[in-house]
């Protein structure tokens, strides 16, 4: 057994499902899922998967202004 570790959220009206990290936050809407199962998710039929886990910005600190 492994831990969940993404939450698996969706909207029906748009055909869309959604993979983000999980959140530190329990939200009743999403599905927590461990990385085996979020890796073999498929969407149903006719709806679009956003794979949306891992995303961040490294920024170069003498790049920004300040």
């Amino acid at each position: 057994m492994h831990p969940a570790a993404v939450s698996l959220t969706y909207q029906y009206a748009r055909c869309l499902v959604w993979l983000d990290d999980l959140s530190a936050e329990r939200d009743p809407h999403a599905y927590d899922l461990c990385t085996v199962h979020a890796d073999r998710t498929k969407p149903p039929s006719g709806w679009h998967l956003e794979d949306r886990r891992h995303r961040f910005h490294a920024y170069d600190s003498g790049r920004l202004a300040g």
